[in-house]
C-alpha cells in the first residue's frame, strides 16, 4: 500500500467506527430486492477484505487481485480470480449457483474433493462501481466469515469505505480483521495473468 493511501486509511478508518460499541447488535447482510447477473459480469478489483481468520499480520501478505464474473451457458456466474505473488500469477475459480433470495449463491467447488460448503451473498451493489460480498463457509473446525469490497476501478471512494466498514462491524468483526491490498510498486496485472 502506498504511503498516502496508508495514511488516509489510518486517519479515516476510525471515523465510521465512532459511536459503535462492542454491544452493537450484529446484523446480517442486507437483502437485495433484485439481482441482475448480466450487469454484475465483468472485472472487479478486490480493494478490501475482512474476515474472522484475517489478522494484522496478514496486511502485508495481501497482493492486489481481480475477480472476473462471467455468465456461463447454464446462466450461472463463473468467478475467476487472479493475483500476483512474487513473479507468479496465482489463479483460482468456482461457479456460483443462484439461490431463491436475490444475490444469494452457493459455491460449486466441482473437482475439489472434500471442499467446504460455502454461501456468498451480494449485500449491496450499483453494478457500475462497487459491490459488497459476504461469504460464509463451514470448515471441519470453524465457521469462516469474509466480507469483500469490490470496485470497478482501483480507488476507494469515501462512501464505499463507509459501507464496507459498516458491514464489517455488523458482522462483529474488528479493525484487526480488515486487510487492504499492498499496492506498493503495483500498476496492473501482467498480460500473462
Amino acid at each position: 500500500m502506498g504511503p498516502w493511501l496508508a495514511l488516509w486509511v489510518l486517519l479515516y478508518l476510525p471515523r465510521p467506527l465512532q459511536g459503535q460499541s462492542p454491544h452493537t447488535p450484529a446484523a446480517r447482510g442486507s437483502i437485495l430486492q433484485s439481482f441482475e447477473d448480466s450487469k454484475f459480469q465483468g472485472e472487479w478489483f478486490v480493494l478490501g477484505l475482512a474476515g474472522n481468520t484475517h489478522t494484522v499480520a496478514d496486511r502485508s501478505l495481501l497482493s492486489p487481485f481481480t475477480a472476473t464474473f462471467t455468465l456461463n451457458k447454464n446462466h450461472r456466474l463463473e468467478v475467476a480470480y487472479a493475483m500476483i505473488r512474487g513473479q507468479r500469477c496465482v489463479t483460482w475459480s468456482y461457479t456460483l449457483i443462484s439461490k431463491s433470495q436475490p444475490g444469494m449463491f452457493s459455491v460449486d467447488h466441482s473437482g475439489e474433493p472434500g471442499a467446504d460448503l460455502e454461501e456468498i451473498q451480494v449485500t449491496d451493489t450499483d453494478y457500475a462501481s462497487f459491490a459488497l460480498l459476504l461469504s460464509r463457509r463451514q470448515s471441519d473446525l470453524q465457521s469462516i466469515l469474509r466480507v469483500s469490497l469490490l470496485c470497478r476501478i482501483w480507488a476507494i471512494q469515501t462512501q464505499l469505505l463507509d459501507k464496507f466498514i459498516c458491514l464489517v462491524r455488523a458482522q462483529g468483526l474488528s479493525d484487526d480483521n480488515i486487510v487492504f491490498p499492498d499496492l506498493t510498486d503495483w500498476s496492473v496485472l501482467p498480460e500473462k495473468c
